[in-house]
């Protein structure tokens, strides 16, 4: 099937438009976040619930689903619908804006019941809408492009009036952050891109 040049030249502007400014960090944690990532592979997951500044708290948990099988440093295997879990966190990077929300992936709960502590990393977000075509109400998956050489991301305007900010060195996942005064609220549904590592702390199970 042909499709008009113009069109595909708009689904392409589109496609950059959404992809995250991807960067190093050249301050003086950058060797501890190249070191880590060299450990984490790229995944994708999907938010269950909305996430909004204004009604959580630290220490609030949430959670995301995977939407492909990850193979795991150590040899650790996470498939499709598995759980990750979250917290919401203070943010450890001082992250300037006028509202902000830091999130924190701490373990993965396999379907039967296993627990794997891991290490996540937010590489980018899309909310449900974001590639949503005149001929499907779902949304286009876009490729996670993270690689090992990667340990900083800033994604401008994931959501309306929000950015994300994430360092492989965190110990937090991410923090949104408002650019105008409203609250951050990330969309249930919402498209996450990570770069994930299994704990050296080994697995458990869980009472979930």
């Amino acid at each position: 099937m042909k499709f008009p040049t113009a069109a595909l030249s708009l689904a392409t502007l589109s496609l950059a438009m959404l992809t995250p400014s991807f960067g190093q960090s050249m301050q003086d944690n950058e060797p501890a976040g190249l070191q880590q990532a060299q450990h984490m592979v790229p995944a994708r997951a999907s938010l269950t619930h909305a996430l909004d500044s204004d009604s959580t708290h630290s220490g609030d948990q949430f959670r995301a689903t995977l939407s492909a099988n990850v193979h795991l440093n150590g040899g650790a295997e996470l498939h499709r619908g598995d759980v990750l879990l979250g917290q919401v966190v203070d943010d450890d990077t001082n992250t300037a804006g006028k509202s902000r929300l830091a999130v924190r992936f701490t373990q993965a709960v396999l379907k039967n019941g296993q627990n794997i502590p891991i290490k996540a990393t937010i590489v980018g977000l899309y909310s449900p809408d974001a590639l949503v075509s005149d001929s499907s109400s779902t949304p286009d998956q876009i490729p996670n492009g993270w690689n090992d050489g990667i340990v900083q991301v800033d994604q401008l305007g994931v959501v309306k009036n929000v950015d994300l900010h994430s360092r492989i060195s965190s110990e937090n996942s991410g923090v949104f952050v408002s650019t105008q005064k409203n609250n951050v609220r990330i969309p249930a549904g919402s498209e996450i891109a990570l770069a994930i590592a299994a704990q050296s702390t080994g697995a458990t199970n869980s009472g979930l």
